[in-house]
């Protein structure tokens, strides 16, 4: 075994483009572990557990490579895997220069806009506890921001939006992982068609679930603002998803506004409607939660209100077996929102469903992801992505879950969400489908049956090939919707007989 570390001073890369390049590095046949990271407090601990020295001279501006392989060899072809991916992303920071003559990267967020003509939006995505500085900076210098960043303190996120309010401007986020731009799709975005539909979403794979189904029946949108999920708790009060509502109502391009939230603060909830209320445009809510439509149904209000045609959301894969099943519901998921609907319709007929993100303050799983019952784990929760790629770019944590789920007693259902579009992972399929497969056989060798219904949020232009992965699902004998909400009511049809009880 051979170890590579080295610290890299004012280097800066976006942590997005560091968790895949460490993902993809650490894919490469021999490499044990690789670390490819800003040089942060959480980094440095996951340095440690890798088996490194923390090194005393990095700081939160320096980059971390740490590799470890099996020989030297592999070390080197890894080392060069990491300089080919930081080279492709174009994302440096650094002070060395390719050439001579050539500008020297801009250092600060307000030199970049200056440089660049002063663009409308800036896009945030560094480590959560250093995003504040940078946003604010792009807001003084006349930029609307959308932080894509999670883990940002909630004295942070307020100052950033009452700032913004001050200057008219929209502060997009903490923790928006989907917006849409004048056509332009930023972070997790799904390649959808332009069209008369503008979307305020305090929900990123909630504003993704509607994106798509809209596409599918034929229908765009102007813009798709997210505005973090926080937004519409008690503590933020719908600041910047008031000020959208606002900004869209003025736009001529926009001729039906959509608002969508995972499950909102009651008296929050009401000034929004309010609000809606006094627009000029016809607005339509889709608030996630208990005895709230599901997005499905939301999308055809939209639908019926613009008089377009409603159909059928799309699905693949087996017809659902007569005889109801006794086991539990195990989702499996990597957006907030969609476990959030899932959880709301599965808890109409099943009772509790326990969860780290839960709908009930006693439904909590505290800590413990193996947990009796119907379980529901959002896998993408802040407390889960710490130093993680998110689960939409690499679904190790899911895999290892399923794993787990293989050895459990009783007819169980996986239900999994699989998100596709610009930023997540290329081919979510080729790491799923074996996971499953290899979790089926293992529980039919214990002489159990074990279900997988898959949630798929995705447009037929995405870069994935939408189709193709429903296909791939499909032959491992997994019923495919396109419609989280049919995704969840299908798991809950073959747990009829399992009620919860207590």
């Amino acid at each position: 075994m051979t170890r590579h570390l080295e610290v890299r001073s004012g280097e800066y890369h976006d942590s997005v483009t560091l968790m895949r390049v460490s993902r993809s590095v650490s894919d490469g046949d021999g490499v044990e572990a690789a670390l490819v990271a800003m040089a942060t407090e959480l980094n440095l601990d996951l340095l440690q557990d890798m088996g490194f020295e923390t090194p005393k001279e990095a700081g939160p501006n320096d980059l971390v490579v740490a590799l470890r392989a099996s020989d030297d060899e592999t070390l080197e072809e890894a080392r060069e895997a990491v300089e080919a991916s930081l080279a492709e992303s174009g994302g440096g920071g650094g002070s060395d220069l390719s050439g001579a003559g050539e500008t020297p990267p801009a250092r600060t967020t307000a030199s970049a806009a200056a440089r660049a003509g002063r663009p409308g939006v800036a896009l945030i995505s560094t480590p959560g506890p250093n995003a504040f500085v940078e946003a604010l900076d792009a807001l003084q210098a006349g930029l609307s921001v959308m932080v894509f960043s999670d883990n940002v303190p909630l004295e942070q996120e307020l100052a950033l939006k009452e700032e913004a309010a001050q200057r008219e401007l929209l502060a997009m986020g903490p923790d928006c992982g989907t917006a849409i731009v004048s056509g332009v799709g930023l972070g997790f975005a799904n390649a959808v068609r332009p069209g008369p539909v503008g979307v305020v979403a305090a929900s990123g794979t909630g504003a993704q679930q509607v994106a798509c189904l809209l596409d599918e029946a034929g229908v765009g949108l102007t813009q798709l603002l997210g505005v973090g999920g926080r937004d519409l708790s008690a503590d933020v009060g719908g600041a910047a998803t008031l000020q959208a509502l606002r900004a869209l109502d003025e736009d001529p391009a926009t001729e039906l506004i959509l608002v969508v939230s995972k499950p909102p603060d009651a008296e929050i909830a009401e000034q929004v409607r309010t609000a809606a209320g006094e627009c000029s445009k016809p607005v339509v809510l889709g608030f996630v939660g208990r005895g709230e439509r599901d997005l499905t149904a939301v999308v055809g209000e939209v639908l019926q209100t613009l008089d377009e045609q409603a159909s059928p959301a799309r699905s693949w894969g087996p017809e659902p077996p007569d005889q109801a099943r006794s086991g539990e519901l195990r989702g499996l998921f990597s957006g907030g929102t969609l476990c959030d609907e899932a959880m709301a319709i599965a808890a109409e007929t099943l009772g509790q469903i326990r969860s780290n993100i839960p709908l009930e303050s006693d439904w909590d799983l505290d800590g413990d992801l193996h947990a009796d019952g119907h379980v529901a784990i959002d896998f993408g929760d802040d407390a889960l992505t710490q130093g993680r790629p998110h689960p939409m770019i690499d679904n190790g944590l899911r895999i290892e879950q399923i794993g787990h789920e293989a050895t459990r007693s009783g007819e169980n259902v996986l239900l999994l969400d699989v998100v596709l579009g610009h930023g997540a992972h290329p081919d979510p399929a080729d790491e799923l489908v074996p996971a499953l497969r290899q979790a089926r056989d293992t529980a039919s060798e214990n002489g159990r049956d074990l279900a997988v219904v898959i949630s798929l949020c995705g447009s037929q232009g995405d870069p994935q090939d939408r189709d193709r992965q429903a296909e791939a699902f499909a032959e491992l004998g997994a019923a495919v919707f396109l419609s989280n909400a049919d995704a969840a009511r299908a798991a809950v049809a073959l747990l009829e007989g399992a009620v919860d009880d207590r």
